[in-house]
């Protein structure tokens, strides 16, 4: 399948509707992604990128349908990634000896991945690649996500070809982001984000001021996963310009597992006390065993603070809890604030060391958190809810400015 997004620009990718997982089992993609590969074809023909190794065969014989493989002049590889290079094994064996331009680091990864010696042409911020009438800019752009990452822009039709950055995992029979529902679009967007991005926000920032400063017009953002940029570009640009700022909304995510449901009602109840200090603040619960980690996470981006719960069993606490207190401390949230609770029969230790690892993830613990013995009778429910209200009045949010 190919599709024309541009004069002499055409979409050659793959849409993986079935996809549930990626990164192993780490990330989940509820509606499917896509591989995106752009042909550019001008005086000199130039593939960028191609997609992940178990559409290689498909990949390659969809190409040769779009386009005699020996007139492909270049290859660019943004990022060695194997969603993104997973064809290049099958595809250099058709074109050996065509350069692959991409950055340093990428030679070492492609090297890595795939124990070959291609004819690599290492490019670096500002280099250009005259294609005939329009040219290649590079700009790397390291750690968004990857040391190898690459953006390239195309001068005369004016698209910046963003690799990772801008991304989301969504399947669509359309291809542009004005034909499909914003709010969908946007909650993938956020998604990724939060999952993928949030470690490298400094990076986020830092490369697109810089990008910025090379005054390049951008009509169209053509990244490698889900739909193209083609209505008001750079609303998404602006969006992770907020995102990267140490974001968060009016929010109090509260995460738990729970054994006989004692946990569960504590829950629930400093839910009820967070909302007696402020009416318009949202409150979200999530059992941490039976929902998804990767939403649980993006609603975790989205908060000012957050509660997380667990009963005490071995002297410790649940796996489902301990496992996302884990993937919650490798993404670096800055600038939110924490508390623990948990119920117990005999020992107790589940509330010390949650709040032990809140505070190795960075978050600044405003209460020393909440205990309650056996399952919670009215007076306990009562003391949840007051713990509740407490923690919303250490968690203000910063009024809108009034006009």
């Amino acid at each position: 399948m190919s599709f024309t997004i541009a004069p002499g620009i055409t979409w050659v990718g793959k849409k993986d509707w079935e996809l549930k997982k990626f990164h192993g089992e780490e990330y989940s993609t509820h509606r499917g992604s896509s591989y995106n590969s752009y042909l550019v074809r001008d005086e000199k023909t130039v593939l960028i990128d191609t997609v992940w190794a178990p559409f290689a065969e498909e990949f390659v014989n969809g190409l040769a349908k779009e386009i005699d493989l020996d007139t492909i002049d270049f290859i660019v590889a943004s990022h060695a990634e194997s969603d993104h290079s997973g064809a290049m094994p099958l595809l250099m064996k058709a074109l050996p000896g065509k350069p692959v331009y991409c950055t340093a680091n990428a030679v070492k990864s492609l090297k890595g991945h795939y124990h070959q010696d291609w004819n690599f042409q290492v490019v670096k911020t500002g280099d250009r690649l005259s294609l005939g009438d329009k040219e290649l800019i590079f700009v790397e752009a390291p750690m968004l996500h990857w040391p190898d990452s690459m953006f390239c822009y195309l001068t005369g039709e004016q698209i910046l070809f963003s690799n990772d950055a801008f991304g989301h995992h969504l399947a669509s029979e359309h291809m542009f982001n004005d034909l499909v529902d914003r709010a969908e679009l946007y909650q993938e967007c956020i998604k990724y984000y939060a999952n993928i991005l949030t470690p490298f926000s400094k990076q986020v920032a830092s490369k697109i001021q810089e990008f910025v400063g090379l005054d390049l017009p951008v009509k169209m953002i053509c990244q490698s996963h889900g739909l193209i940029w083609r209505d008001d570009p750079l609303q998404i640009v602006n969006q992770y310009v907020a995102w990267a700022n140490d974001y968060q909304e009016n929010q109090i995510t509260i995460i738990y597992d729970t054994m006989w449901d004692s946990t569960r009602k504590m829950a629930e109840t400093i839910g009820e006390g967070l909302r007696v200090h402020d009416q318009n603040v949202t409150v979200k619960l999530f059992n941490v065993a039976r929902r998804d980690h990767n939403d649980i996470i993006t609603e975790v981006f989205k908060s000012k603070a957050i509660l997380v719960g667990s009963p005490t069993i071995n002297r410790g606490i649940l796996a489902p809890v301990a496992a996302i207190l884990e993937e919650i401390k490798g993404l670096g949230f800055k600038g939110k604030k924490a508390a623990a609770f948990g119920s117990y029969g005999w020992s107790g230790e589940s509330v010390k060391l949650i709040s032990a690892r809140l505070a190795e993830a960075g978050f600044a613990l405003v209460d020393e958190g909440l205990r309650t013995q056996w399952h919670p009778d009215s007076q306990a429910l009562e003391s949840c809810s007051h713990f509740g209200t407490l923690f919303a009045e250490q968690c203000p949010f910063p009024a809108p400015p009034t006009t």
